[in-house]
């Protein structure tokens, strides 16, 4: 009997691309279980989208100009698409910025209001005066109490991983302004999570003691430990779900009320596009509810989310939350702030139609347990020695053999043999590792029926014994065909673009989970196959050092002060300097160049003479603004024509960061004529 699983994966925020870290962490990883549980025969749903309420967004819009409306349509495109480019198979990928997840979410929230769960409080918040507004979490950074890191932000310190409320905060400071902020007194709907400590216990400390993940239950049994607090369901924002009552002007849910919601609600919209009632997946003790999230999204799932769930008491509790740990990369972690990460779009790009590479790559890398580190080196090894060397080798040499002996139909051979059990063996090994969310040891299993395949095919080796026992040779070949079209089903979870490859290659469609185990033939005698296709090619070492060379780009970028800094010039002598005459000057007249819109005429005193200069300025000074000032000038330069006019020189200026120009001037005034060097 199919049983129902609900599927989700962590949403991703709507403020940048999607990076490796997050695809080994949750998405191959849940989509691999996604994929395996539709082949069992199960009723799948695979649910996630954009995240579009966090406070990276509003942050990344303030910094970029632009609104956050603007920065979630440009990466919620680019993230959609690139889960889509890797094979993530999702039932419903939407965004919490939809008109049905605000239905939903105030809904929500007003349910748990009409059943009082809710207690209002009036609080002191952090206020930016300077800014006029009441500051979020990530707005507000200082130093961690429990690490010293001086950036840690409100909610967590990203160095040591603590979770932590504004007011732990060491020296706090305001993002918007920089200035320290004030308390001021503010209104907010707090769930008293403390209330649901006994159920949180029985629920998971008692409960699920055996079943989940230790990095999961230990981080819940310490906030256990530690006694829960209320916390705020709402938020002093203007941007995000508005809160649905009268006297809320200018609140918001708080993004992790809503984010999670997101979950409930994009199953609605996928039922009510596909005639499936949602409440079945959500509400029913026959569904089964599991969450793929980071381990930074712990406590949000196993508490928050749970303790609302339950105040709404209409919901069914997460089966599991098979959290992963987080994946380095060149060991360094991964940073979307210091561009350290290799990003899926950029990959797809660079690497076209090797998307199933990077998922094998990344799930044999997967930090289930704990951290681990992607170098481009390992990848090419695992592309060049694993999937190159005996998964395609294997294929290759098997549709090759039958082409070339049989002209591509599947020859007589052994029904019984032993070793048609080895399909089976590797289905049900998968099965079990996956159920018990071992991606790693799943993949290891798929990876060791293609070293089977080889070893038999050496074993055997049909092209010698097809000249003087040419049955022996064909059963082997019949053996070998079972074996690779085994691979060709058990590898789909893992490498969905290869196994689509395959069963073309060799005729056959794709078999349920249960098939593949009961059948030992899965291809029979006179089936035709087609010609043999690579599946893999061998990666380049100068492909990898391009890649590498890239993130050594990034690192020498990092090292900038101001990363939008030219490169230095080329490097000159000290004699080459000497020869330059700087001197202090000042304007005394400034006129525009007849049709020229960009240039200005000076005439300059210079202590050592009044000369003329032309200079391209009128772009951000009027002629009037420049008249009187003291300014620098590179006395020596060889005169050059500008619009008919002799220019005896040039003005020393640099650019502001609104794009306007500014002269380079001394701090106090001097003489006309002073040397400068």
């Amino acid at each position: 009997m199919s049983a129902r699983k609900m599927i989700t994966a962590a949403l991703p925020y709507a403020n940048g691309p999607v990076h490796i870290g997050h695809l080994a962490g949750v998405y191959i990883p849940a989509d691999v279980y996604a994929r395996f549980q539709r082949r069992l025969g199960n009723d799948v749903a695979f649910i996630c989208g954009s995240d579009e309420h966090g406070i990276p967004i509003t942050i990344r819009a303030k910094k970029e100009g632009v609104t956050p409306q603007d920065i979630v349509d440009k990466y919620h495109g680019i993230i959609k698409k690139s889960f889509a480019d890797l094979g993530i198979s999702f039932d419903e990928y939407s965004r919490t910025t939809s008109k049905k997840h605000y239905e939903v979410s105030q809904d929500f929230f007003t349910t748990l209001y009409n059943k009082e769960k809710f207690t209002e409080e009036v609080s002191e918040q952090y206020f930016d005066e300077q800014a006029n507004e009441f500051l979020a979490d990530r707005y507000i950074v200082g130093t961690c109490p429990n690490c010293g890191n001086d950036n840690a932000y409100g909610d967590q310190c990203e160095k040591c991983g603590s979770t932590l409320s504004p007011s732990e905060l060491i020296n706090p400071k305001s993002m918007l302004s920089g200035n320290i902020p004030i308390l001021k007194e503010t209104k907010n709907w707090y769930l008293p999570l403390n209330d649901y400590e006994n159920f949180l216990n029985e629920w998971i400390i008692e409960g699920h003691k055996e079943d989940w993940k230790p990095n999961v239950y230990g981080q819940v049994k310490s906030w256990l430990n530690d006694g829960l607090k209320p916390r705020a369901m709402t938020r002093d924002l203007n941007w995000g779900v508005p809160v649905p009552l009268p006297d809320a002007d200018g609140k918001v849910l708080y993004v992790w009320f809503d984010a999670p919601i997101g979950y409930i609600s994009f199953t609605q919209e996928w039922a009510e596009k596909n005639g499936k009632n949602w409440k079945d997946y959500w509400q029913s003790e026959n569904s089964e509810l599991i969450h793929f999230i980071g381990k930074d999204n712990i406590v949000f799932h196993c508490i928050i989310f749970p303790a609302m769930m339950k105040a709404h008491g209409d919901y069914i509790m997460p089966k599991n939350v098979p959290a992963f740990e987080f994946l380095n990369l060149e060991n360094d972690k991964i940073s979307t702030s210091r561009n350290w990460a290799v990003w899926a779009h950029e990959y797809v790009e660079e690497f076209p139609g090797q998307q199933d590479v990077l998922r094998y790559a990344l799930l044999s890398s997967a930090p289930e347990t704990k951290d681990n580190n992607f170098t481009w080196k390992d990848f090419q090894t695992k592309n060049n020695s694993e999937l190159v060397g005996i998964f395609g080798n294997f294929i290759n040499r098997v549709a090759v053999l039958i082409h070339k002996y049989y002209d591509g139909i599947v020859p007589a051979g052994d029904e019984n043999a032993l070793e048609l059990n080895e399909m089976a063996k590797a289905a049900s090994e998968i099965e079990n590792f996956l159920e018990n969310f071992e991606f790693r040891n799943a993949l290891s299993a798929m990876m060791n029926l293609a070293r089977f395949g080889n070893q038999y095919l050496q074993t055997e080796e049909p092209w010698k014994t097809i000249k003087d026992n040419p049955e022996k040779a064909a059963s082997s070949l019949f053996v070998a065909a079972q074996i690779a079209v085994g691979l060709a089903q058990v590898c789909e979870p893992f490498m969905p673009f290869s196994a689509e490859k395959l069963q073309k290659m060799f005729n056959v469609p794709q078999l349920s989970w249960k098939e593949i185990q009961d059948e030992k033939v899965l291809i029979k005698t006179g089936h035709q196959i087609n010609p043999a296709e690579l599946l893999f090619s061998k990666i380049e070492d100068e492909t990898i050092e391009f890649q590498i060379q890239k993130l050594e780009n990034t690192k020498e970028s990092n090292k900038k002060t101001n990363p939008k800094a030219n490169p230095m010039k080329d490097e000159i002598q000290f004699d080459d300097f000497t020869k330059i005459d700087l001197r202090t000057a000042t304007i005394l007249t400034a006129e525009k160049v007849e049709k020229a819109d960009k240039l200005l005429k000076f005439s300059v005193d210079t202590g050592v003479d009044v000369r003329t200069v032309v200079s391209g300025v009128a772009e951000s000074f009027t002629p009037e603004e420049c008249v009187g000032k003291q300014v620098m000038i590179l006395l020596n330069l060889a005169p050059r024509k500008i619009r008919g006019i002799e220019s005896q020189g040039m003005l020393l200026l640099t650019t502001k960061p609104d794009g306007k120009l500014a002269f380079v001037t001394p701090d106090v005034p001097v003489e006309n004529g002073v040397e400068i060097g």
